[in-house]
């Protein structure tokens, strides 16, 4: 009975209410409920798959879980509902959901049906708090889909924002990069030495570079070939200087270029981009700083004008 007079609350609240309003009030309050019912029907009856990770997806779910207690206690519900919802999505979409993660740097170790399984959690979690607050602040149902849309959102700018920061972290430190890995195979080490230089001299493990160099070490241990290596590497960061590199070993392999030349080459070309980009930067930087001062002007004049201004009109 408490049950249903919260729905009478949220949802119906007669009083005052034309025929109109009241059949969109009810038609809402069922679609609601024929959604729960139907989501939770799909998920309970739809085929599983079985998931893997292994790899470096199963190295990151071992250290989130090590390292973040939140994620250790919420995951079992995760791998759970992950299973169970595994056979809705088609290959088509679960690619696009792996290649969302993989940009993020295979956050938290999740599978494509475990991301997705988040995205349910957290719109129902949206919803729930929705409903609350429409109870609380008598907003009717407006606020239970405001908490769905934004409970399934939160999942997909939490990752966006993961694979935002790693590209930025891997475009600002891949120049260093190729300037130690030139230097490494000028004093005469061959193109997996260098990169062990780079992994072994890293005193950050957790840096994207060195996650991403590590894999191409393990990469070419079992027998693949560099170029593949190198084109998996462009695939998992798309930036341009990532891009430029991986083109320039490639086209340097083909042709039977010397790799430390290329190297040495992209090197100085990278250090080039940097200082332009620098100085783009710096003449950006007066511009977007006129705005704020303006304010920070206006400000200062209210200030010192706006007890004048008081005192003259008290007088008057």
């Amino acid at each position: 009975m408490d049950f249903l007079k919260a729905i009478n609350n949220l949802f119906f609240q007669v009083g005052g209410l034309s025929p109109l309003t009241l059949i969109f009030r009810t038609g809402a309050a069922l679609s609601v409920v024929v959604g729960l019912v139907l989501s939770v029907y799909i998920v309970l009856t739809a085929p599983t798959r079985v998931a893997s990770r292994f790899g470096l997806r199963g190295l990151k779910r071992q250290r989130a879980l090590q390292t973040n207690e939140n994620w250790a206690s919420f995951e079992p519900v995760v791998r759970w509902l992950g299973v169970r919802v595994s056979g809705l999505p088609s290959d088509k979409q679960r690619e696009a959901l792996d290649a969302h993660i993989s940009l993020a740097g295979d956050y938290l170790g999740l599978t494509a049906d475990e991301y997705l399984a988040l995205y349910i959690v957290s719109g129902a979690i949206g919803m729930v708090v929705g409903t609350i607050a429409g109870l609380v602040l008598n907003m009717g149902a407006l606020l239970v889909f405001c908490g769905l849309a934004l409970g399934l959102a939160v999942p997909y700018l939490i990752v966006s924002g993961e694979a935002q920061e790693r590209l930025k972290d891997i475009s600002r430190g891949l120049p260093y990069v190729i300037d130690l890995m030139a230097l490494a195979m000028g004093a005469g080490l061959d193109f997996p030495g260098a990169i062990r230089q780079v992994v072994e001299k890293s005193s950050n493990p957790d840096d994207p570079i060195v996650e991403e160099f590590t894999l191409i070490l393990q990469t070419l241990n079992l027998g693949r070939t560099r170029k593949d290596a190198l084109l998996e590497l462009a695939k998992r960061a798309p930036v341009v200087v990532v891009s430029e590199f991986v083109n320039a070993l490639v086209q340097a392999e083909e042709r039977g270029n010397p790799v430390a030349d290329v190297l040495s080459i992209q090197a100085s070309s990278s250090r080039t981009r940097r200082s332009v980009r620098a100085e783009e930067l710096a003449s950006k930087a007066g511009v977007a700083m006129t705005g704020p001062l303006m304010l920070v002007f206006l400000a200062v004049l209210g200030l010192v004008l706006g007890p004048a201004i008081m005192n003259l009109g008290g007088n008057l």
